[in-house]
């Protein structure tokens, strides 16, 4: 491998594992309870869910299933969609922090001049 190609890879900016998606999950639940001045205890209710549960699902601890993470979404006003659309900004956010910009491979061969035929 040339020392071009090498330039190309994903490189940590420090040795930070990815956020995992049930910690980011539990962690916009969390605050967007808490942007609504609500209780645990009042979001489970809301959403039929266990107190202690719902509590594990914000801090991380267990995976959710998509119907668990629906009512959650419902109780606090929120769609599924709405939800998950929010987690995924937080990831990008958290990910943006961990990795520099990673040039395709493909960008790369090209600006070399580089050929590359299918079979």
């Amino acid at each position: 491998m040339s020392s071009q190609a090498s330039k190309s890879a994903v490189i940590p900016l420090h040795p930070a594992r990815e956020p995992l998606w049930r910690d980011v999950l539990g962690d916009v639940l969390r605050r967007e309870r808490l942007a609504q001045k609500r209780t645990l205890k009042d979001v489970a209710d809301a959403g039929r869910i266990s107190m202690p549960y719902l509590s594990e699902v914000e801090r991380g601890r267990k995976e959710a299933s998509s119907e668990v993470l629906a009512a959650a979404a419902q109780a606090l006003g929120l769609s599924l969609a709405e939800l998950l659309v929010l987690v995924h900004k937080e990831l990008i956010r958290l990910s943006s922090r961990t990795y520099t910009h990673v040039q395709p491979a493909r960008a790369h061969a090209a600006q070399q001049g580089e050929v590359r035929l299918a079979a």
